[in-house]
């Protein structure tokens, strides 16, 4: 079982990047799927997320209208996709899947702000994205 994320770089402000997370020995089309980030000094940030089964989607207000979040069941992909870039996007992201079927999975807003202690079943390993001119 294994997700990595790939996609990540180095962009200049007002620019746009597409992240992709590859799913390996599962299939992505039963797990809640969620895009976290972290930056230097700062704690961990859910990004945006689709439930389970309902595929419903959840943006945090810093990317509303800037991000989009897809997923390519053929693929076994989930993509952010991400446009009008600043240098405040600079963080680690994580992609992270969530199969039990808890109120968190049903839930993007719940599964990008889990309650503290839950864990989500796996993450991959992260990418960096660096917004700077």
């Amino acid at each position: 079982v294994q997700l990595v994320e790939s996609g990540g770089g180095l962009v200049q402000p007002g620019g746009s990047l597409t992240l992709s997370c590859a799913a390996s020995g599962f299939r992505l089309d039963y797990y809640a799927i969620g895009w976290f980030r972290q930056a230097p000094g700062k704690e961990r940030e859910g990004v945006s997320c689709i439930s389970s089964p309902y595929g419903s989607t959840f943006y945090a207000d810093s990317v509303k209208g800037r991000f989009t979040i897809a997923r390519d069941n053929a693929k076994n992909t989930v993509y952010l996709q991400m446009n009008n870039m600043q240098p405040e996007d600079t963080a680690i992201y994580y992609c992270a899947v969530e199969h039990k079927a808890t109120d968190v999975a049903r839930d993007p807003n719940k599964l990008c702000r889990p309650p503290k202690g839950y864990e989500l079943d796996y993450w991959g390993q992260g990418t960096q994205v660096t917004v700077s001119s």
